[in-house]
C-alpha cells in the first residue's frame, strides 16, 4: 500500500487567499498532478459538493475538506499551510492548516483507517502545533505518517470503530452514555465527533461508549453496554444504522460539527435527559432510515419535513422509472392503442391487460386491431406484457411515496398506515399530494400510538396489531372522510373549465394546460389535465381538438425531467450529488413522458422548482398549441412520434420548453447561495464538460 501523502503533495505558507475554493482548487490541483487523481476539476467538484452539506472548518484555525470521487485513483492527503488563513465556516475564525482528504469511490478499507486516523489526530494540540512549526515539506511528511502508519495501540488508535471510556477514574460512580458518530463519507467528522465526545468524558468523569459508523467500518457496542446506559447521543450528519438497538432510550441528537464544538454540552444534556421522563426518546422499530440531525442542536422543523419527504421520494423513484420505462417499452412493442380500453373485454380491461391474460408466448394470434394502432403476434404480446408489469409497478407509486413518509416519521410503525392511505390516496383521487398529506398524517399517527403506555399483558400487540389498526383508521379515514371529496371536486370543477376553453382560446389553453402538468409532477392538478386530455382521444373517433390537447399534455409533462436534467448537467454545484445521479435518470424518464421524474427536486426544493417547471410548461404547451400539433396516443414520449402529426416542431416546442424550465431553475437556485459557494464560470465549463461521477456510498448520504 503506497504512502498516502508525499512531499508533492504539500505547500507550505501558501497565500491562495480568503477564498476556500481556491485553496481546494490547489490541494485537488497537487493531488491530479502528482498522477493520483484523473481531474482535478472532478476532485474539485465532489470537495465541493460535500463542502456545501457541513463546512469542514474545526476550532483551532483547522480545515478537513473531504470526499469520495470516481476522479482519485489512489487514496491521498494534500497538505496546505495558509498565510493568511482561509474561512472554512470554523466559529473561531479562519483556518491556516488545511488536509484535503481525498478517498477513491471505492475505498478500500486499510486506507479509509488510516485517513481516519488521521482526522482522529487533528484533535491532538500537540500534533497541530508541530504542523505549524514544521520547516519543511518532508518534516510534515513524517509527522502524519507518524500517526496513520500502522503502530502499537498505546500510540495510535488503531481501532476507529469504538472509544471507551470505561476507564476514567469516577466512571463506575456515575451513569453510562453511550453515543454514534457518523458522516456523510464516514471518513473525517465521523471519528473526530467521536474522540472529541471521549476525551471530554474523560475529563468530566463519565462512562462513554462511543461507536463510529465510518468508511473503515464499524465495532457495534456490546448489547449489554447499550442496556445499561442512561442515555444515547446521535452525533450524526445521516441515518443511525440499527437504531432500534437504542429503542426507549433518552436520546441528544445533533450533528458531528456540534459534537467537535461543543462535545461537553451534549454531554451534559444527555446526563440532564437520562433523569428527565419527559426526554425525547429513541422511537422502536428499524433504523435504516433514522433521523438525519442539522448541525445545529438539534433537528429544525424545516429539516425533519425535508427528510420526511425525501425518505418517501427517495423509495417511490425506483417505481417511477421502472414502471415508466416499462410502460414506454409496451408502447414501442405494442403499439400506441395498447393502454387503452379492449371493446372486446367484458370487464373493461385495457388492450394490454386483454392480451396478457388470453394469449401467452407459445400462443401469439392476431388482433382484431393490427394497422390501427396495435401490434399482433409476438410484438404485440411483447407490448402487452411490458405495458401490464409497466402499470402494477405504477401502481405503488403513491403508497410507497406514503409509506416511506411514514416510516421517516414513525419508524417501522408507519409503514402499514402510510402505505394503506397511500393506496386509499390514488382511489379517492387525491394522487401525489394526497401521498404527501397523508403520509404525514399516517406517520404521526403512528408514533402517537407508539408512544402509549399499555398494560404489560398488551404491549407486545402494540407494534403488530394496535398500531397498524388505529394509525390506519385515523388516516386513510381523514382522507377519505375530509381531504377526498374536496379534492374529486376540485377535479371536476378543472375539467369543466379546461373543456370551456378547447373551443376558441387554444394558445391560452395551452398556457394553462401546460401550468397544470407542472404543478404537482403526477398529483391531483396533473391529473386533471391528463385525464382530460385522454378521455378526450378515447373514443371512436377523436376530435381535432382533443387530439391537440393530448400533445399540448404530454409535450408540457415531458418539460420538468428534462428541464432539470438540463439544469444539473449546465450547474452541477448547485445541487447535490443525489440529485445529479437523479439528473442523469431524468433525460430518459422526460424522454418518456414521464413527469414524476421531477419529483426528487420538487420536494426538496419546491418554492424554486415548481414555479420554474410551470414556467417551462406553459412556454411549451403555448408553442404546441401554436403550431397545432396532433397526438392520438395517451403515452410514451417520443416514442410514440409515429402517432403524432408535426413531431419535428412538437420536439422543438418541448425543447424550448425545457430550456425554459432549465434557465429558471438554474437562476432561482442561484439566488441567495454564498459567494464562497458560487462557482466560477470558468469551473462550471469545465464542469460541464467532465464525465466524472462521483459513487453510489457518497451519493446515499
Amino acid at each position: 500500500m503506497s504512502a498516502l501523502i508525499t512531499t508533492e503533495l504539500v505547500a507550505l505558507d501558501v497565500s491562495p487567499g480568503a477564498d476556500k475554493t481556491a485553496v481546494i482548487r490547489q490541494l485537488s490541483e497537487l493531488v491530479a498532478g502528482s498522477g493520483r487523481a484523473t481531474s482535478a476539476e472532478g476532485l474539485y467538484s465532489d470537495a465541493m459538493d460535500r463542502e456545501a452539506k457541513v463546512a469542514t472548518g474545526l476550532p483551532g484555525g483547522i480545515a478537513i475538506p473531504h470526499c469520495r470521487s470516481a476522479a482519485v485513483t489512489e487514496a491521498s492527503l494534500a497538505f496546505a499551510r495558509l498565510r493568511p488563513g482561509a474561512d472554512f465556516g470554523a466559529p473561531d475564525g479562519p483556518a491556516d492548516l488545511v488536509f484535503l482528504i481525498a478517498a477513491p469511490e471505492a475505498g478500500d478499507a486499510d486506507h479509509l483507517t488510516l485517513l481516519s486516523s488521521l482526522a482522529r489526530a487533528l484533535v491532538r494540540p500537540e500534533f497541530v502545533a508541530s504542523l505549524r512549526n514544521a520547516s519543511s515539506a518532508q518534516e510534515v511528511v513524517t509527522l502524519v505518517q507518524d500517526v496513520v502508519s500502522p503502530a502499537p495501540a498505546a500510540t495510535t488508535p488503531a481501532a476507529p470503530a469504538a472509544t471507551p471510556a470505561a476507564a476514567a477514574p469516577a466512571a463506575t460512580d456515575g451513569p453510562t452514555l453511550v453515543a454514534i458518530s457518523a458522516c456523510p463519507t464516514g471518513i473525517a467528522h465521523t471519528y473526530m465527533a467521536a474522540d472529541k465526545l471521549a476525551a471530554a468524558a474523560r475529563e468530566m468523569g463519565v462512562e462513554l461508549h462511543v461507536e463510529t459508523q465510518g468508511s473503515s467500518g464499524a465495532t457495534p457496542l456490546d448489547p449489554s453496554v447499550i442496556s445499561k446506559a442512561a442515555a444515547v447521543i446521535f452525533a450524526v450528519d445521516v441515518g443511525v444504522r440499527d437504531r432500534e438497538r437504542f429503542a426507549g432510550k433518552p436520546v441528544v441528537q445533533s450533528g458531528t460539527k456540534r459534537a467537535i464544538q461543543e462535545p461537553e454540552v451534549m454531554i451534559r444534556e444527555a446526563l440532564a435527559a437520562a433523569q428527565d421522563p419527559n426526554a425525547r426518546r429513541v422511537p422502536g422499530g428499524s433504523g435504516a432510515e433514522a433521523s438525519t440531525a442539522s448541525s445545529g442542536g438539534g433537528a429544525g422543523v424545516g429539516s425533519e419535513i425535508r427528510r420526511w419527504l425525501l425518505t418517501g421520494v427517495s423509495y417511490m423513484i425506483p417505481f417511477v422509472a421502472a414502471g415508466g420505462l416499462l410502460i414506454a417499452l409496451g408502447f414501442l412493442f405494442g403499439g400506441y392503442r395498447i393502454v387503452l380500453g379492449d371493446p372486446a373485454s367484458d370487464a373493461g380491461q385495457s388492450y394490454a391487460l386483454n392480451w396478457a391474460l388470453n394469449n401467452s408466448f407459445f400462443n401469439l394470434p392476431s388482433t382484431a386491431d393490427a394497422g390501427q394502432g396495435l401490434n399482433d403476434g409476438l410484438l404485440g404480446y411483447l407490448g402487452a406484457l411490458f405495458t401490464v408489469l409497466g402499470q402494477a409497478a405504477f401502481g405503488f407509486l403513491v403508497p410507497a411515496l406514503a409509506g416511506y413518509i411514514a416510516y421517516a416519521i414513525a419508524d417501522r410503525p408507519g409503514i402499514v398506515p402510510g402505505f394503506v392511505v397511500g393506496a386509499v390516496s390514488g382511489t379517492v383521487g387525491a394522487g401525489f399530494l394526497g401521498g404527501l398529506v397523508g403520509g404525514i398524517i399516517a406517520g404521526f399517527a403512528a408514533k402517537w400510538i407508539s408512544g402509549w403506555k399499555l398494560p404489560a399483558g398488551v404491549r407486545g400487540l402494540q407494534p403488530v396489531v394496535i398500531i397498524p389498526l388505529l394509525a390506519t383508521v385515523i388516516s386513510s379515514g381523514i382522507m377519505v372522510l375530509f381531504l377526498g371529496q374536496p379534492l374529486a371536486a376540485a377535479l371536476r370543477g378543472l375539467g369543466n373549465f379546461l373543456t370551456g376553453l378547447s373551443g376558441s382560446s387554444a394558445i391560452l389553453l395551452g398556457i394553462i394546460l401546460g401550468l397544470m402538468m407542472c404543478f404537482d409532477l403526477g398529483g391531483p392538478v396533473n391529473k386533471a389535465a391528463y385525464v382530460f386530455a385522454t378521455t378526450g382521444i378515447g373514443v371512436a373517433d377523436p376530435s381535432p381538438a382533443a387530439l391537440r390537447i393530448m400533445a399540448i399534455v404530454m409535450g408540457a409533462g415531458m418539460v420538468p425531467p428534462l428541464a432539470m436534467a438540463i439544469s444539473t448537467t449546465i450547474r452541477k454545484r448547485l445541487y447535490t450529488q443525489a440529485e445529479r445521479e437523479n439528473g442523469k435518470a431524468a433525460w430518459l424518464l422526460g424522454a418518456s413522458f414521464i413527469s414524476e421524474g421531477a419529483i426528487p427536486f420538487a420536494a426538496a426544493d419546491p418554492l424554486r422548482v415548481i414555479p420554474s417547471m410551470m414556467l417551462g410548461g406553459a412556454t411549451a404547451g403555448a408553442l404546441i398549441a401554436a403550431f397545432d400539433v396532433e397526438l392520438r396516443a395517451p403515452h410514451g414520449g417520443v416514442f410514440v412520434f409515429f402517432a403524432m402529426t408535426k413531431f419535428v416542431l412538437f420536439l422543438l416546442a418541448v425543447l424550448i420548453g425545457a430550456a425554459v424550465g432549465a434557465v429558471a431553475v438554474t437562476v432561482a437556485k442561484s439566488i441567495g447561495r454564498k459567494p464562497e459557494a458560487a462557482p466560477a464560470e470558468a469551473t462550471e465549463a469545465a464542469m460541464a464538460g467532465s464525465s466524472t461521477a462521483t459513487g453510489a456510498a457518497l451519493s446515499k448520504n
